[in-house]
């Protein structure tokens, strides 16, 4: 523990991005637990190479050949430090996969969502349905398709040549269902720390807290969202567009998020069932419903 410690205090000293091991920015709590358990395997890994690869050429040093006439003593024997060899790595085992489950329990643990968004994965595109007005959360999301938190949905279509925009609230609790119209499909976001297998036939879900926001959206400006976006996308092979299954993630202010919703409703996309697709998909008629830049063809 005090290795550990010592360890995040020289961390401490290095920027922020290369304290996090290569792991993007959190956007969400559930970001920060993954982080804080990747900083902990990293820092436990350095360590314990550290000390392997020094007791190597402590022994290379050590029980080296002095001369051509002096060969060396071929076995040694130390119990009590063999018996450490075997039990060190047993304990070491037994601390990651404690902390491994934990932090995956508080990752997977819902709490008590505010905000459901239905989102769908269709070859090659994603659809998020946003739900207008105050949710019945007592409707079976988890197993079917015919029971769905809002009387009414407003929905963002992705295309093959725009991308489509995920709109969230900021420190929110958002859960996402997760459908899917042909095959199986994997719904993440690396800012979120989350993913998840979209599976035909089955909806699974998970939700996120979100942090600050990151953008703001005024229903004036040609690019509707401005300010930081990231990337979210498909993890699983899914066809030949595999690779175009992405989108884009903002959060906005509660005040702006409810405006947005409004403003889909506003401009006809709205739908009385959030969309599961399995039909051709076409551009919509308004950038609103994707607002997306324009991908190179």
């Amino acid at each position: 523990m005090a290795t550990l410690t010592a360890g995040a205090l020289l961390l401490s000293g290095c920027s922020d991005e290369a304290a996090r091991f290569g792991f993007p920015e959190p956007r969400s709590e559930q970001g920060e637990h993954n982080l804080a358990l990747w900083q902990g395997a990293w820092i436990a890994a350095l360590i314990t190479g550290v000390l392997t690869w020094g007791l190597i050429f402590w022994a290379i040093w050590r029980y080296r050949r002095r001369s051509d006439a002096d060969v060396p003593v071929q076995t040694r024997y130390n119990l009590p430090l063999e018996i450490f060899y075997t039990i060190a790595p047993v304990l070491m085992v037994i601390v990651f996969f404690d902390h491994t489950v934990k932090v995956q329990n508080e990752m997977l643990d819902n709490g008590s969502p505010t905000n459901v968004i239905e989102v769908t994965g269709q070859q090659w595109q994603w659809t998020f349905n946003h739900g207008i007005g105050e949710p019945d959360l007592s409707a079976d999301d988890n197993l079917v398709d015919d029971k769905f938190a809002y009387d009414s949905y407003g929905y963002v279509v992705g295309t093959g040549s725009h991308i489509p925009t995920l709109v969230l609230p900021e420190k929110t609790t958002t859960r996402f269902n997760l459908h899917s119209a042909d095959v199986i499909h994997n719904f993440g976001v690396p800012e979120f720390g989350m993913k998840m297998d979209v599976v035909p036939g089955r909806v699974n879900h998970y939700s996120i807290t979100t942090k600050e926001a990151t953008a703001t959206f005024d229903p004036n400006a040609q690019d509707l969202i401005e300010g930081k976006t990231f990337r979210g996308a498909c993890y699983e092979l899914c066809g030949v567009y595999h690779a175009r299954m992405i989108f884009k993630v903002a959060i906005l202010s509660e005040s702006d998020y409810k405006s947005y919703v409004d403003t889909l409703a506003q401009k006809g996309f709205e739908a009385e069932r959030p969309l599961l697709g399995g039909g051709k998909s076409t551009r919509p008629a308004d950038d609103i419903a994707s607002h997306n830049e324009e991908e190179g063809e």
